[in-house]
């Protein structure tokens, strides 16, 4: 059983985010999806984006890490676009992750550590073709982090839809879905098999 954190995307704590969290519990682990918007949902992206800018992302990103804080270490963290900066935040930098999940985003190494964290593994999945993923500069950021270390495996599907997991959302799309969530699913299955004295070297 791996403990989770999952951080949910810009527009907010959608049905779509909790359908994948009880997907994850059903496997037999345990997942927190703590809700960063105080229970403001929105229905489109450049809505919830102005929401997110308005609250101010390095606060929503504090509160993560301060969410995280009530929890014990060895945690696995899953980001869904917004939610990727804490979680990549505390993956690089919190002693004791266990793993990462990045979803749509990738922050460029130098954000929180010039390295990423030897013995975490993290998987970081986007489409190909999303302007918020491929053309903001994401994917250079996920192809750089996945060259750079053997613990980073960069998966990319063919289309363009930024919120391709969230079952609750338009633009989802069932396969991409289904093979995300059958990697992740392996993800934590790996994690969960690792010793629990296998601590993660520093970077």
């Amino acid at each position: 059983m791996a403990n989770v954190l999952l951080f949910h995307h810009a527009l907010g704590l959608t049905a779509g985010m909790d359908a994948f969290a009880d997907v994850l519990r059903e496997a037999g682990h345990t997942v927190t999806v703590p809700d960063l918007y105080d229970g403001h949902v929105f229905g489109d992206l450049e809505e919830g984006v102005a929401y997110a800018a308005e609250i101010g992302m390095d606060a929503i990103e504090e509160l993560g890490v301060q969410i995280a804080g009530r929890f014990p270490p060895d945690m696995v963290y899953i980001g869904f676009s917004l939610g990727v900066m804490p979680a990549q935040r505390l993956a690089q930098t919190r002693p004791g992750a266990r793993g990462a999940v990045l979803v749509s985003a990738c922050l460029p190494l130098g954000t929180y550590g010039d390295t990423w964290p030897a013995g975490v593994p993290v998987q970081i999945h986007g489409m190909d073709a999303d302007p918020y993923f491929a053309e903001e500069g994401d994917l250079d950021a996920a192809e750089n982090l996945a060259a750079s270390s053997p613990d980073a495996d960069l998966i990319l599907y063919m289309g363009a839809s930024h919120l391709f997991a969230d079952i609750s959302q338009p633009d989802f799309d069932m396969d991409a879905s289904f093979a995300f969530t059958r990697m992740v699913l392996q993800l934590l299955d790996r994690v969960d098999a690792k010793p629990a004295d296998a601590e993660p070297r520093d970077a």
